[in-house]
């Protein structure tokens, strides 16, 4: 195992011992999140198609995908928003369908889209969503949490004059009130500014640590892996592939050469390590395992007549895995 992949086993265990510190763990053996042969329908089109899932109590775990492969339906159905068409998911051990209440408060859901009453302040909003909740002295963690999201010079500012950011904050505020042991982010920096990111990554992190499971959604996949230690991809309604960040890094990515090539094209003995080249990117992209491997390609290459005129080696990261798989499924 690499270090890398050390500190992401390490980190999850360590959620999961902050979890039960602070009493957010999952009962005995039950994983906070189970997802059991989900399907969707919505008339003959199949949005979600035999999903089974397991998210660990402590871990922070990636839902990726392209537009249009099930994500935000799989999340309505676990937040028990929209009901499966076969199959079964429990939060905390609790049936979203038949013991919803439970499972729901077991919750914090932040959706993609910004939903809030423009007629209170950031802080009585915050006050009724602890209301909603049955959260009874809620003042002090309503501080906390303004001055985790960066909100506090905002807390008396009624909701209709803040920018769309600061909304989004709000709403990840909204989530967290009543200290759910499973906080879900459906594209939460969509749209957002770097310092909005940052802080909020600086603060979600720290929920982690404490021991809350996290569900990211995001199509920054810089941020998936920085944060994730568990990665799932899902494509057409279907999970393509799900393991640890590490070992998925592993099993479905290498570095990579990217080369620019005149006078000659890239020689027939190469043409299998292509891989899909970057967005806008004419150079050749080719799969590296190991450095030692450079000199050998470079001479293929002037052996055909080729003149290098750029080379860049990449490390492996989520966008390659990501590349991959949409090329293979």
């Amino acid at each position: 195992m690499t270090a890398a992949g050390s500190r992401a086993v390490s980190g999850a265990e360590g959620a999961a011992d902050a979890a039960a510190r602070h009493g957010i763990s999952s009962p005995s053996g039950v994983d906070p999140i189970v997802v059991e042969g989900v399907t969707k329908r919505f008339g003959d089109f199949r949005a979600l198609d035999g999903i089974d899932l397991r998210i660990r109590q402590g871990d922070f775990f990636a839902l990726l995908g392209p537009n249009g492969a099930g994500k935000t339906t799989l999340i309505s159905i676990i937040a028990g928003l929209a009901h499966a068409s076969s199959g079964r998911v429990s939060v905390m051990g609790h049936d979203v369908v038949k013991d919803y209440r439970r499972a729901r408060a077991s919750l914090g859901v932040v959706p993609q889209e910004l939903v809030f009453d423009p007629f209170f302040t950031v802080r009585e909003t915050l006050r009724i969503t602890a209301g909603y909740y049955g959260v009874r002295g809620a003042d002090a963690w309503i501080d906390e949490v303004l001055e985790g999201l960066g909100l506090t010079d905002k807390a008396e500012s009624n909701m209709r004059a803040l920018s769309g950011g600061m909304k989004r904050r709000v709403m990840v505020a909204q989530a967290l009130i009543h200290r759910p042991p499973v906080i879900v982010l459906d594209e939460p920096t969509a749209g957002v500014d770097i310092e909005l990111r940052q802080s909020l990554w600086r603060f979600v992190r720290k929920l982690n640590h404490d021991g809350h499971t996290i569900v990211l959604t995001t199509h920054y996949l810089e941020e998936a892996q920085a944060l994730c230690n568990r990665v799932a991809v899902m494509k057409a309604g279907r999970i393509v592939a799900m393991d640890d960040t590490e070992a998925l890094l592993k099993r479905f990515s290498a570095g990579a050469l990217l080369l620019r090539i005149s006078g000659g094209t890239l020689p027939a003995s190469l043409q299998a390590r292509r891989l899909p080249p970057l967005p806008e990117d004419d150079r050749y992209r080719l799969s590296l395992d190991d450095y030692a491997e450079i000199g050998p390609i470079m001479a293929a290459i002037q052996a055909e007549g080729g003149v290098i005129q750029d080379m860049e080696v990449t490390q492996p990261d989520l966008e390659d895995v990501f590349l991959r798989l949409m090329q293979e499924n």
